[in-house]
């Protein structure tokens, strides 16, 4: 296969040459053999094979002994980075889960087609254009349902609730995954932008965001990345760029191909350099999240809160290759301003290291190696993600719930809950509706809902010991809440209310103080992550 470089703003390092390959000359063997067995293969093997099926896993294998995140992609998971990437495609803007033999849609994503047309989580897809898409593939499902911009999809929806199936005729239209999924100021001043993504517009995105925020009276922010798994380097560049001035060290990589050793500074007076700010990680933000993350903290910018990141620090290149399959592989690693490597390192088999975010975080035990410090003279330390300037655990949207706390949200009990309520005035759908309850505006989660939504969980064969829920009630009613908003009004407005009962944003909301005493350089805390 032939391999070309696919210019992405998150590409960094240089391109195949014999550095990375084996020697031209051991070459014709490694293929000889390869190409033999692949031949005994299809020829003796005991059943009909699929030559690309074995090729694709065969370079997929291959890459897997190397890292836990290079990897290969067939053409239509690498036509998915590439939406990812690019923020924006042609469709009805929803996710879609095969569930029991069943297209179900997963989520919806504001503003879209399918958002306009009321289609909600966990609407089931009976029909799309005529044709029954009972046992469908997802892919096929998505065939469908996407093409040219401005033509019209029919599609008949299954709804809890409703005896009939309802009939839709939606148009297609460019699809843009948000990045910034709330953005809004408090009465005090705190600005809140929960940033869950990266993509080629997230730059800009965020600038519009800042700039509307600050002239609705914002004197501080909060930046949420909790949860952001990342995505191309040059926007956690720019965005880290928002918050510090020109000329200001934000990253640099390091490599063995040509052209991987890089470094990165701001390369614009950053808008937004002299207001308090406070950053949101957990144990999930990752990548671009803790590029932005580091800069903040090494800078002495802001105050960091939450967990400790997940610790991903391998710059991945892009690569096309023949028939639109596409090759991620990791050329280079980056390190924070101070000399931080964030990438923590992994086990032979990557179990350790990518069941990360499922085990409780422990205090780090650091070697004087690892220690390193920020501009003002603050330890931080190398090799295992970005550490907190304050701890505080909180991996389900800043709670920590017990074991049934985390049963329920892994389980999408509040999100299925949720699916038993319509707004009021909503007239997007039409149908006569039974049992569905209406809510409006500011409702209650009142101690009737609670034990409703407890019967609901029991219904989906869920024991729920009492005394656990009475623990989790702040957790289970602020989930509920969200799920309901969510689903009903807006990711923002589901935001918004969680704000207030959000753990870790309440911490944060605490520390501007002591964020402001940072910016301006003076009362400088002695050491970074407090136990």
């Amino acid at each position: 296969m032939g391999t070309g470089a696919v210019v992405l703003a998150a590409v960094l390092g240089g391109l195949f040459g014999g550095q990375v390959l084996a020697t031209q000359a051991e070459l014709p063997e490694h293929y000889a053999r390869f190409a033999t067995a692949l031949a005994l293969v299809e020829t003796h093997y005991v059943d009909e094979v699929d030559t690309e099926r074995l090729i694709y896993q065969a370079i997929g294998g291959m890459l897997q002994t190397l890292d836990p995140h290079s990897s290969f992609m067939d053409p239509q998971a690498y036509a998915r980075l590439r939406e990812r990437q690019e923020g924006r495609y042609y469709g009805l803007g929803i996710s879609i889960n095969v569930i029991d033999g069943d297209i179900t849609v997963m989520s919806v994503f504001e503003g879209s087609p399918a958002y306009r047309s009321g289609l909600r989580r966990g609407d089931v897809i009976a029909r799309i254009s005529g044709q029954n898409a009972k046992d469908m593939t997802s892919d096929d499902a998505v065939r469908l349902l996407r093409g040219p911009k401005g033509t019209a999809v029919d599609i008949s929806i299954r709804r809890t609730g409703y005896d009939e199936l309802i009939d839709l005729a939606v148009e297609r239209d460019e699809i843009t995954i948000a990045t910034i999924q709330a953005a809004f100021v408090l009465d005090d001043g705190t600005g809140y932008v929960k940033l869950a993504d990266f993509s080629e517009t997230t730059d800009r995105d965020l600038g519009r965001a800042l700039g509307r925020l600050r002239e609705e009276g914002m004197e501080r922010l909060i930046l949420d990345l909790r949860n952001n798994p990342g995505g191309p380097l040059d926007q956690a560049i720019k965005v880290s760029n928002q918050f510090l001035p020109r000329g200001k060290l934000i990253v640099y990589t390091r490599g063995r191909v040509e052209n991987s050793d890089q470094d990165y500074h701001g390369t614009r007076e950053g808008e937004f350099t002299d207001m308090p700010l406070v950053v949101l990680v957990n144990r999930n933000s990752a990548s671009a999240s803790e590029i932005v993350a580091g800069a903040v903290q090494d800078h002495d910018r802001g105050l960091v809160v939450g967990e400790t990141t997940f610790g991903k620090a391998l710059v991945q290149s892009i690569y096309r290759v023949s028939h639109g399959a596409g090759l991620a592989l990791t050329t280079a690693r980056y390190f924070t301003p101070s000399g931080r490597m964030i990438q923590r390192p992994w086990d032979g088999t990557f179990d350790e290291y990518l069941t990360y975010s499922m085990r409780e975080q422990q205090p780090r035990a650091h070697s004087p190696a690892d220690r390193k410090f920020t501009a003002g003279g603050r330890e931080v330390y190398s090799g295992g993600g970005i550490e907190p300037d304050d701890r505080i655990a909180g991996p389900i949207e800043g709670f920590d719930p017990s074991r049934l706390g985390r049963l329920l949200a892994a389980r999408q009990e509040f999100a299925s809950f949720a699916e038993r309520f319509s707004a009021q005035g909503d007239l997007r759908i039409a149908g006569v509706s039974s049992g569905r309850r209406l809510v409006a505006r500011g409702y209650a989660i009142d101690d009737a809902m609670l034990e409703e939504f407890k019967e609901h969980v029991r219904s989906r064969g869920l024991t729920v010991d009492d005394a656990a829920f009475v623990e989790d009630v702040d957790f289970i009613r602020a989930m509920i809440r969200y799920a309901i908003d969510e689903a009903l009004f807006s990711v923002e407005e589901a935001r918004r209310n969680l704000f207030a009962a959000d753990p870790q944003t309440r911490r944060a909301r605490s520390l501007f103080a002591e964020a402001a005493r940072l910016l301006d350089g003076a009362a400088r805390p002695a050491v970074v992550a407090r136990r």
